[in-house]
This record gives structure tokens, sequence and C-alpha cells, in this order.
């Protein structure tokens, strides 16, 4: 009984720790001193945008050509595929549609973090203020380089831009990722920037200026290179910010079956960067405690869905083994934050009827990704994982 009810008091504390970061922050927003203005900047950053592709004949075309569409001077910035030991027309398919494109065979080291890598050891970053790290399923928005640009100067910092949904209309998973979204980076994360704390890298959109790669290189090769790189640049003190209207649309998997890979390689590769930065994010002489305890409650947070499904089974567990009712009070609090996200996330959608009635599939959503969270363990570490299947876009 005892060890029952310490080990859901830990949990309790773990799935509230974020909302606690929150709270210091709209603590520090609200009655901190006012941030530093911005350096005028008199040029446009140059930007350097990589797109790491395998096998992606069918998705790199529209990719690219969303690019070169951008409303952004074509001198200042150029599009690189890396077309990493792919055995279809990929690299053709990128070369046809105005793109450089650097081949990679390396069947022993393969994968998206180690092709950056090669690729950063193949190309010059002179000239340039900011890499941009694009999925070859991705489309940009004409203003995504120009949203960036907000940013600037970019040389010495990290940016993340609005990783949206491209088939957000498909079905209730896909419209349940869109919520998401946009909780995350119209609310979640500026948020963040206002309380002057780091925002996640989520990989897709990811920009870093050059000034950082030279300083610190690129050492993320786990299967969650974007946490990685996320732990890595704030346990150095390096900013981080969120660039919300810089928006990537991106496919997401619009079955269960379709998206269990992702979703187990998302969470072992959280709690595999949480298991070896953690502690060094800890001791960094760089950053303050409110960074600290925010980062860690980002590595360790499990996500909206997740955390329903296992406060829901920690409650249940409580309740079962008669816990004290202090565990089940913690537990359904750390529920506010994720609900408080969720309502404003929803008067934002473009259509918020049929966002709710998206809803109506969490209950299974929930039981299924503590299902496929539970997978994950086997995952620990840098194991390899299936990648989601790809569809054509939808918009």
């Amino acid at each position: 009984m005892i060890v029952v009810t310490l080990a859901l008091g830990l949990l309790a504390g773990a799935l509230l720790l974020p909302m606690l970061s929150d709270i210091l922050s709209l603590v520090r927003a609200f009655f901190g001193r006012t941030p530093e203005r911005r350096v005028v900047v008199n040029e446009l950053p140059r930007f350097l945008v990589l797109v790491p592709a395998h096998n992606e004949e069918m998705m790199v075309a529209a990719c690219i050509r969303s690019l070169l569409r951008m409303q952004y001077p074509a001198a200042r910035f150029t599009v690189t595929v890396i077309a990493d030991n792919c055995d279809d027309r990929t690299a053709e398919v990128a070369r046809g549609a105005g793109a450089r494109c650097l081949e990679r065979r390396d069947p022993l080291h393969p994968g998206k973090p180690r092709a950056i890598a090669w690729a950063l050891d193949q190309l010059s970053l002179n000239g340039y203020d900011a890499i941009v790290i694009l999925d070859a399923d991705t489309v940009v928005a004409p203003g995504f380089a120009a949203a960036l640009a907000s940013a600037a100067p970019l040389q010495s910092k990290a940016v993340q831009a609005y990783y949206d949904v491209d088939n957000r209309t498909e079905n209730a998973l896909t419209r349940l990722a869109t919520v998401l979204a946009a909780a995350n980076h119209r609310f979640a994360y500026p948020l963040k920037r206002r309380a002057a704390l780091n925002t996640p890298l989520v990989g897709n959109g990811m920009c870093i200026g050059t000034l950082v790669l030279q300083t610190h290189g690129w050492r993320a090769f786990s299967i969650a290179e974007d946490w990685e790189m996320y732990a890595q640049l704030t346990e150095r003190g390096v900013p981080i910010e969120c660039a919300p209207d810089a928006v990537v649309y991106a496919q997401e998997a619009h079955t269960l079956a379709q998206s269990l890979s992702q979703r187990e390689r998302w969470t072992a590769g959280k709690l595999t960067v949480l298991a070896r930065l953690g502690l060094p994010l800890l001791r960094s002489r760089h950053i303050g405690l409110r960074q600290k305890v925010d980062a860690v409650a980002e590595l360790s947070s499990p996500g909206p869905v997740l955390h329903l499904g296992v406060a829901l089974l920690g409650i249940g567990a409580a309740l079962l083994f008669r816990s004290p009712p202090v565990i089940v009070l913690l537990l359904v609090a750390s529920l506010l934050r994720p609900f408080a996200y969720t309502l404003l996330a929803l008067r934002v959608q473009p259509e918020p009827a049929r966002a709710v009635a998206a809803f109506f599939f969490l209950p299974v959503y929930a039981l299924w990704r503590v299902r496929a969270a539970a997978s994950a363990l086997r995952m620990l570490g840098d194991k390899p994982w299936i990648r989601t299947q790809r569809h054509r876009h939808v918009t």
C-alpha cells in the first residue's frame, strides 16, 4: 500500500510539473521585467534550407515548390535536398523541382540526424545566418521565411516554426492533432517566449543559427534528435524562440496503425533524452532554476492525450488501493493545464464544431496511447523505428 501510494505521488508530481512551470511563467510574464527590444537588422537573413529525404519521390516536389514560392527574396535562401540512402527517384525529382540535391550512401548509418550532420560537413555555412530543417512531406506557408526573419538576428539562437497539420480535415485523429498543434504553438510556446524560457524544438521547421552550429556543432543522433538538440542547446544557454507566424504543414498519420511507430518513437525518444541529459540540464551553470524546471517538465511530459490516459489510470489505482484523497486531487489537478490549453485551441479552430466532435474519439485514443507508450519502452536507447507511411497531400 505504501509503495503504491509513493509511486502514485511521484506520478502526480511529474504530471503537475508542466503546470508548475506555466504558473511560474505567468508570474514572470505579468510581473517580471519587460523583455529587451530586438536589435534592428538592416538586411534580411539568409537561410540554408535542408530537406532530409529517404525515398520521398511522392512528396518532395510539393515541398520544394512551396519553398520556391515563398514571399521572400530568392537570393536570400537556398534549398538543398539530402537524398539519404534512397533507392527511388527522390534525387531526380528534387532536381527537377528546382532544388540542389546531395546524395548520401551510408547504409550502416542511415537516418535523418546522420544525414543532416553529413550535409553540414559538405556545405559551407559562410554567408548564411541560419539553417532551416524541413521534412520532405512538408509544405510551407508563403510567409514562412519572412516570419522566421522577424526573429532576427538569428546567428546565435534557434527558432521553432508552427508545426501544423496538412490533412487536418481528414478524420477525428487529424483534427485532434490540429487542436494539439494550436494549443502548443499559439498558446503554450508564446507563453514561454514571454517568460524568457526556451521553446521546445519539434524537428520539422526547426531553424538554427549558423554561429550556434559553428560553436556547438550537430551532435544529436538519437531517435528523437529534435528533443536532444533542444536539451543540448538549453543546457548550454542557447536561446530558443517560437515563431507562430512561420507555419509549416505536414502530414499527420490518419490511422492508429499508421501512427503507432511515430508515437512509440516520440515517447521512447523523450525518455531517452531525459535519462541522458536530465542531470546535465539540472547542473548547468548557463541557465537558471526556472529554465531547468521547464526543460525537465518538457522532457518528462507525456503529451495531453497520454497524460489523460495515465492520469485516469492513476486515479483508478488510487481509488482501488485506497490511497490518501490528496493523491486523487493532485492527479485531477494535473489535468487542468491540458484542459485549459484545449479550450483555448478550440476557440481558434476554423470549424470548432467538427473539432469538438472529434473529441468523442478521445477515450479510445487515450487508451490506445497508453498501450503505445507501454510498447515504446522496448525502444529506449537508440533502437530503430519504422517510418510513418506517406500518402499524397490532400490540401
